[in-house]
């Protein structure tokens, strides 16, 4: 049985201020071209559909056409909600879609049904886990303590119950201890989201989401497709991609990767002023690709900006690589610090008031009251 897995498709986003909507209207029709081809028996987006949980006129839009189109062609889709998602808006009118094959996740509720398919070597289960938190599903274990991401997880998928003996399939949408980052992901470091990737050991195959580059966890059972488009500068240098998993019998996985080629691509160049303006330079680059520029000019060029825009349209970010940013790069940068958890800033606090590292036990307690605090904040 063959699965097209996507994630983290981000519709309405903004990349430095710059509208993605183009791009990502673009990207779906090939994604749409690409599921055409491959004929897969489902498709499953492992959440953060939209970028915003009430998101834009123009983001409902296209993520309509994609379904239709999807229902059009008689493909099982299975949708759930991730983090930057309402789980409440998304799964509007679930019920009726369900009839033309797209199963939308609900908030969580305690219970996950899974949805069976069949195939020559018989039946598999698609679960359904949307984006959870410990506080999103204490109330429905009250005899059991909830503490971690990790506990939360485990107790979802303990009461789903998977029968070992069929294929059991599952798309969820959370940080698994290990995973490698960008800078665009909302990821709350210290370890109160993480997940161990161990208590996906029920699944043939987990599509998560969450993280936008494409790898494994441990094994290719364990896999985060990645975002179909770069949303980030630190994400240069992945190669964008759908990914296409094949259960056999029972056991038998078979995963590989389609990539995508985006209309506009993220892309860093750095040079003088006098080099990145050079018709021998620019002259063979896509000038309509998404740039971040760092000029390395001794003094600051008057109107870099709109200089090097008449060059590069789609100028996203300019910096300076020179000897009056690199002492200045020696104290943190209020970018930098903006960066960093509540957690990281504490503890950075405590470091400097007391001359010594907090201990494990006072930064579980720190953790904790910082979870709370954020819970009653929802």
């Amino acid at each position: 049985m063959k699965f097209v897995h996507l994630s983290d498709l981000h519709l309405g986003k903004r990349v430095n201020e710059f509208s993605m909507a183009e791009d990502q209207e673009y990207i779906l029709e090939q994604i749409l071209q690409v599921i055409r081809r491959e004929k897969p028996d489902g498709v499953l987006i492992a959440g953060d559909v939209y970028d915003k949980a009430v998101p834009s006129g123009e983001a409902v839009r296209l993520f309509d056409g994609f379904l239709t189109r999807l229902a059009e062609w008689e493909t099982e889709t299975f949708v759930i909600s991730g983090n930057h998602d309402s789980p409440e808006r998304l799964s509007f009118g679930s019920r009726l879609m369900e009839r033309s094959g797209i199963h939308i996740s609900r908030a969580y509720e305690g219970e996950t049904e899974p949805t069976e398919l069949r195939d020559q070597y018989g039946t598999v289960r698609v679960y359904l886990l949307p984006f959870i938190k410990p506080s999103s599903v204490r109330r429905f274990f009250p005899d059991r303590e909830i503490v971690s991401a990790t506990d939360a997880v485990a107790a979802a998928i303990e009461k789903m119950n998977p029968d070992r003996t069929v294929r059991n399939v599952l798309a969820a949408h959370q940080f698994v201890t290990g995973a490698s980052r960008s800078e665009s992901e909302e990821i709350i470091v210290g370890g109160a989201d993480n997940v161990d990737a161990s208590v996906f050991e029920p699944f043939d195959y987990t599509a998560l989401g969450h993280i936008h580059g494409p790898q494994n966890m441990g094994s290719e059972r364990v896999r985060y497709c990645g975002t179909p488009l770069k949303y980030s500068f630190s994400e240069a240098g992945h190669r964008k991609s759908v990914t296409v998993a094949e259960l056999g019998r029972k056991g038998e996985l078979t995963v590989r990767t389609v990539p995508l080629i985006p209309k506009r691509d993220l892309k860093e160049i750095r040079g003088t002023y006098m080099e990145l303006t050079a018709r021998s330079f620019y002259e063979n680059r896509n000038r309509e690709d998404y740039y971040h520029i760092t000029l390395t000019d001794e003094e600051d060029i008057l109107d870099a900006v709109g200089k090097l825009r008449v060059i590069y349209p789609n100028l996203m970010k300019l910096d300076y690589d020179n000897l009056r940013t690199r002492l200045a790069g020696r104290a943190e940068t209020a970018e930098q610090a903006e960066k960093k958890t509540p957690l990281e800033l504490f503890q950075e606090l405590y470091r400097i008031q007391n001359n010594q590292e907090m201990t494990d036990g006072q930064t579980e307690f720190v953790r904790r009251l910082l979870e709370e605090i954020r819970e009653e904040e929802e």
